[in-house]
């Protein structure tokens, strides 16, 4: 059910001026009142339990400076490797999804301006010539003007609404951005790491190739069973079935990379080059600024702040909305006529409507708003616990494998010296190839877990990276 009101309407040219004078006063007034308050609760961030300082972060850990001289923006060129810069770069330009998220801004920017295009009048324009059997030809030229004056607050909360939708929009854009440079980042360094590990599989078969061929002619002069033939042939085509394994792995992480670089897997060969990673240290900085570096963070932030004006928007409706509206222009039974001053007309009006009764409509609608309201509070709250976990998880991750390598280096080195000890052993005849092929076996899966800690590292890294929002 509505309620609508309508006055000062004037046609009387002799007292135009006149009338001109009390509807521009009437618009002075009620101007005064858009600067008032807008309905609806103002907005306020909720507070969030923030540690003093991050748990893993012991050891030789830093806490990040402003005036730190390592490049902050092109994260990733701390790695010191021209390839994954290159790369970085394509995807900056390249890739689909970032073109879909920055699509998605420019919506959202459009928005605001759709918005905020409220707080003005629309101004329309028509022509019309008009001929029947039994009236005068009428010939009219007018413009008309419509303006909703913001008087509660609706128009400012829907711009509010539009604007930090457009900031949660960008937020989006830098964590699709910061995503997808670290998911290529981590696939760079898994494919570089299959490369090694592939190296590392050639020369192992090339040694198992050997045994193999010592031990046939050991069974031929009769000093070898012909079990110890068969174990050195065993052993030799299970290292090449690994090997040809790593080459689907190597594949399809190429295939990985053409995707997020935008281009079809056939356009994309990233060359085998010998690899020397450089694990940098990452400072992790204070936890209190974690929540200004994260972009998720930020967008689910600002998403709060929008359902906040969201909740003005609908607590608007409860009451009237005034609209100004004016027209003006020549009307004339003769063409000729049709601009000179005698055919002038305007008029000048007021509507002021509202809802009266919607059996609980408008109340449903306040509710969803404060609903949804809860639910992005709810939501930033659960992102920001998940950003300090992910922080505290590579920062561990980060530290441990490090600790880690070094075991791993002793321990490679002794299944070395155990192999080049006990192939002297099985030439000289005082071992079996068993003993052989078991430190051999040994000595292989030390070097591949090396490999395997090596990826770790690299991806603990570049997760730590990113969960800390790409700088420092």
């Amino acid at each position: 059910m509505h309620t609508s009101n309508q006055s000062c309407r004037f046609r009387d040219p002799a007292n135009g001026p006149v009338n001109r004078r009390l509807c521009v006063l009437c618009v002075l007034c009620v101007s005064a009142l858009v600067t008032g308050c807008a309905v609806g609760p103002n907005y306020s961030k909720p507070d969030t339990e923030i540690p003093a300082q991050f748990k893993e972060a012991g050891g030789d850990w830093v806490l990040a400076k402003p005036a730190d001289a390592q490049p902050k923006g092109n994260w990733w060129e701390l790695f010191q490797d021209p390839v994954l810069n290159a790369l970085e770069g394509e995807v900056q330009v390249s890739n689909q999804d970032l073109r879909a998220a920055e699509a998605r801004y420019r919506e959202a920017r459009a928005a605001v301006q759709a918005a905020r295009s409220q707080f003005f009048p629309t101004v329309g324009g028509s022509a019309s010539a008009a001929r029947s059997r039994n009236t005068p030809d009428r010939y009219q030229v007018s413009l008309d003007a419509n303006w909703e004056l913001d008087l509660w607050g609706r128009i400012r909360r829907l711009t509010e609404s539009a604007t930090t939708g457009e900031q949660a929009s960008a937020a989006d854009l830098e964590n699709a951005r910061l995503s997808l440079q670290a998911q290529l980042a981590a696939t760079y360094f898994q494919l570089r790491v299959t490369d090694a590990a592939q190296s590392l599989l050639d020369d192992t078969i090339t040694a198992f190739q050997r045994s193999y061929e010592v031990t046939q002619n050991r069974y031929k002069a009769g000093v070898a069973a012909r079990v110890d033939v068969v174990q050195a042939d065993t052993q030799l085509l299970g290292a090449q079935a690994n090997a040809i394994d790593l080459r689907v792995s190597r594949a399809q992480l190429e295939h990985a990379i053409a995707v997020l670089t935008g281009k079809p897997p056939a356009n994309v060969t990233v060359e085998k080059i010998p690899f020397k990673a450089h694990i940098p240290q990452i400072p992790p900085g204070l936890p209190s600024t974690l929540l200004e570096r994260r972009p998720d963070v930020a967008a689910a932030e600002r998403r709060m702040a929008q359902a906040n004006a969201r909740i003005g928007v609908a607590q608007a409706a409860y009451f009237p909305a005034l609209t100004l509206s004016g027209s003006g222009g020549f009307a004339s039974t003769s063409l000729a006529t049709l601009f000179d001053p005698a055919s002038r007309f305007w008029s000048l009006g007021a509507d002021l409507a509202g809802t009266l009764l919607d059996f609980g409509g408008r109340a449903a609608a306040v509710d969803t708003a404060r609903a949804q309201y809860d639910e992005s509070v709810a939501t930033y709250r659960q992102a920001v616990l998940v950003a300090f976990q992910e922080v505290e998880d590579n920062l561990a991750a980060s530290r441990w494998y490090a600790e880690e390598t070094k075991v791993q280096e002793d321990a490679t080195r002794a299944a070395r010296e155990s192999v080049l000890l006990t192939g002297n052993q099985y030439r000289a005849g005082t071992v079996s190839l068993l003993n052989l092929i078991v430190v051999q076996a040994a000595q292989l899966n030390a070097e591949r877990d090396m490999m395997t800690l090596l990826g770790r590292r690299l991806t603990a890294q570049v997760a730590l990276i990113r969960a800390i929002g790409g700088s420092w």
